[in-house]
């Protein structure tokens, strides 16, 4: 009789957790807009070209880039949606491999003379902070969660590589205000513009006024889930208006 209702004990305990846990990941769905139905990638294309290579696969509910797919001589795979967004809050997934690198854009420009999205776009990093060496320079500005090579996160609450981990991105262009909350905490705040921001970018690596001249100068733009030759996955992806 004991064991029978230490068992149920741990069964409630289990799917309290499991519940909270899902309370992390879940919005309400009030003015949200799903981006991802995970069947296709309806919705989203190449950067700068039309439709998406076979090395973005979906698989029940998740998309996956698998960088062992690309064929040789063939380079720049990140996806962006086919809509542009100003402000808004993006609910987002994802899962990175051991060592594994990649990262969420905003504010994405497209054009025939731009190759890559990172050079119009601030990026939320996405990397294994154990593992990657990317994430033990220039102290937290790139681990998980920073506003890469711009804004360090105040605290790890980053699951390891090969677990899940969830974004609520916020940009508030209204109230110049952007924002990260990393598993229900919020890591960081951080302006979109004005002297704060642009002093930002002046101790950054978009300081190069020639590479970046476009970096984050416009606020419409669109989203992008990075090729950064590593194996990484997303599902949830939502996003609301503001």
């Amino acid at each position: 009789m004991k064991n029978s209702i230490l068992l149920l004990l741990i069964m409630f305990l289990f799917l309290s957790n499991e519940k909270a846990n899902n309370n992390l990941i879940q919005t309400n769905d009030e003015g949200w807009e799903s981006l991802f139905d995970g069947k296709t990638l309806n919705g989203w294309h190449r950067y700068n070209l039309k439709g998406v290579k076979p090395i973005w696969k979906v698989k029940k509910g998740v998309l996956t880039f698998d960088p062992d797919l690309i064929p040789r001589g063939n380079y720049v795979h990140d996806l962006v949606t086919d809509k542009i967004f100003k402000s808004f809050q993006l609910s987002i997934e994802w899962n990175i491999s051991e060592g594994g690198n990649s990262g969420i854009f905003w504010g994405v420009q497209e054009g025939g003379s731009i190759s890559n999205p990172y050079l119009t776009a601030p990026e939320i990093q996405i990397i294994d902070n154990e593992k990657h060496p990317d994430a033990k320079e220039k102290l937290k500005f790139h681990q998980a969660g920073a506003v890469y090579d711009l804004v360090e996160p105040t605290k790890d609450v980053c699951n390891p590589a090969g677990q899940w981990n969830h974004f609520l991105l916020t940009i508030d262009h209204n109230k110049n205000q952007g924002s990260v909350v990393l598993n229900g905490t919020k890591i960081h705040e951080f302006p979109l513009s004005g002297e704060k921001w642009e002093s930002l970018i002046a101790k950054s690596k978009f300081s190069d006024k020639c590479e970046y001249k476009r970096f984050a100068r416009l606020k419409s733009g669109k989203i992008s889930l990075q090729d950064h030759g590593n194996k990484v996955s997303f599902r949830n992806i939502k996003i609301r208006r503001l």
